[in-house]
């Protein structure tokens, strides 16, 4: 396995996919990034190390894993607010600019693989902190799981808690399986131009957004047009997708038995607050922030309050 230094963090395609209204919300990480690629698994996978500004005897690492259709740019306003602890987040197989996977599925084993390698590539130890927002919550509490005592402590940022086929969602969930499904199985340039449509990710972008912070929302569509579209091929996004709405924290969640961090949103649609409670209940050491005003895009809309949490957890439950 081997590193080296990436001179770019965009791809030209992405580059050129941003067709939403400037925003004046930027974050500003250039003095303490640093972009890498490590070969892990087979493929050569893109990441980012974001420095501690003024590191102490408090310092932690925390390895973020980002969610479905996301890439490191979805988390960077809450590494902003993080300043003193080191932070590593790659683009996950497939997706950003990280290629796909050279052999295997894109699906939680493959991706619980995948982190498993990264982590031993990076000689990061069982001091580490493991975050997953959305998808990435169902690929790390899947891999603590099968790794117990590999990392600590555990956050989960809009957590899935139950299948996303149930609920009053089910039936919007069931239209996105056609939709990815159908998208694969069409003609190459169709099926493409279907998943890329800039039409239905200001339609994703809208629905998600709970904000009424016009400029807010500009940096938001901003991001999703910028981001949304950044997947490898049709067959790894059906894959990852089905395994997205099918996988769930809740499987696995007796078996987390390291202090594990819920923050949540009181109007997620995606992720409801009702499970989250549910959720809370089978965790053995579980605890659970609720954020007001704030749907599944708690990584954009309220970074402050999700920080605030991860700070006062970590304070809590320092490196053994």
């Amino acid at each position: 396995m081997s590193a080296k230094n990436s001179s770019s963090a965009k791809s030209p395609s992405l580059q050129n996919s941003t067709t939403a209204p400037a925003s004046p919300i930027a974050v500003d990480l250039a003095d303490r990034v640093s972009t890498h690629i490590l070969t892990v698994v087979g493929t050569p996978v893109h990441y980012w190390e974001y420095a501690a500004v003024s590191p102490s005897a408090a310092t932690r690492t925390i390895v973020m894993v980002h969610g479905f259709r996301g890439d490191h740019h979805g988390l960077e306003r809450v590494v902003e607010l993080l300043p003193e602890h080191r932070i590593i987040m790659a683009d996950l197989p497939g997706f950003g600019v990280s290629p796909a996977f050279a052999s295997g599925k894109h699906d939680i084993p493959g991706y619980g693989a995948f982190l498993a390698s990264f982590l031993d590539a990076l000689e990061l130890g069982p001091n580490t902190v493991l975050l997953g927002h959305s998808f990435g919550s169902i690929v790390v509490s899947h891999f603590v799981a099968a790794h117990p005592h590999r990392v600590y402590p555990l956050i989960l940022v809009n957590p899935i808690a139950s299948p996303a086929l149930e609920g009053p969602k089910g039936v919007m969930t069931k239209l996105a399986v056609f939709y990815y499904w159908a998208s694969a199985k069409l003609p190459a340039r169709l099926g493409n131009a279907l998943l890329r449509s800039k039409l239905i990710v200001y339609v994703m972008s809208v629905t998600m957004s709970k904000t009424r912070d016009k400029q807010l929302l500009a940096f938001i569509h901003g991001q999703h047009h910028a981001y949304f579209s950044g997947f490898a091929n049709r067959d790894m996004l059906l894959e990852s997708f089905q395994a997205s709405v099918s996988g769930t924290v809740r499987e696995v969640a007796t078996s987390l038995t390291l202090p594990t961090l819920l923050i949540a949103g009181a109007q997620d649609e995606i992720a409801t607050l009702p499970n989250q409670h549910k959720l809370l209940e089978i965790l053995p050491q579980g605890e659970l922030v609720v954020i007001d005003g704030v749907g599944h895009l708690i990584h954009y809309e309220t970074p402050q309050p999700a920080a605030a949490a991860i700070t006062d957890f970590l304070e809590r439950h320092p490196a053994p």
